[in-house]
């Protein structure tokens, strides 16, 4: 797997300060994406081991609350195989950070039988925090909506959807900023 960058400090990922990891590599190739360049799985650099200790000692700072991994397309069947084992990392190493993803999927593509479920797709589903799912739409683009790009995308709290088998919202999703 390769990443195009890691921000620290991120503040616009997500709920608190965060580092955020933009993977590389997507096929869904949304019109009006803000990293078309993510989109092709060899931009920027391979994801190291050097590269996870790095982001996990960068996490161990007091002000960080977590980790968001966006992209490209964190739910690409490679990127999945590559991340599963990072995330499950994270989440033994830093128990107190809190994990978001972000996939132009649905949830329901992330379900068995879904077009991008995988062998690893439960075991990230199940360690992550928070899932913002659904393709940027650029006719539902909105400035006014919190940790999303347009108003069709969903922030779902995955502790909550795991446990009762149907998507639970978390309530960040029905906030607008300023």
């Amino acid at each position: 797997m390769h990443y195009g960058t890691i921000k620290t400090a991120d503040i616009a990922n997500g709920e608190g300060v965060r580092v955020s990891l933009f993977v590389s590599g997507c096929t869904n190739a949304c019109p009006g994406c803000f990293q078309p360049e993510t989109w092709d799985f060899h931009y920027g650099q391979e994801f190291t081991k050097e590269t996870e200790d790095m982001i996990i000692n960068e996490l161990k700072a007091g002000y960080y609350q977590g980790l968001t991994i966006l992209g490209g397309e964190p739910f690409e069947p490679s990127n999945q195989e590559a991340l599963l084992p990072f995330i499950t990392r994270v989440r033994e190493e830093l128990p107190n950070r809190d994990i978001w993803m972000y996939t132009g999927n649905l949830y329901e593509d992330l379900l068995p039988g879904g077009r991008r479920y995988t062998d690893f797709t439960d075991g990230i589903l199940d360690r992550i925090d928070i899932l913002v799912d659904g393709r940027f739409e650029q006719s539902l683009m909105s400035l006014k909506i919190k940790f999303r790009g347009s108003t069709n995308q969903r922030i779902i709290n995955m502790k909550a959807t795991r446990e009762q088998g149907t998507v639970v919202l978390s309530p960040l999703g029905t906030g607008v900023s300023g």
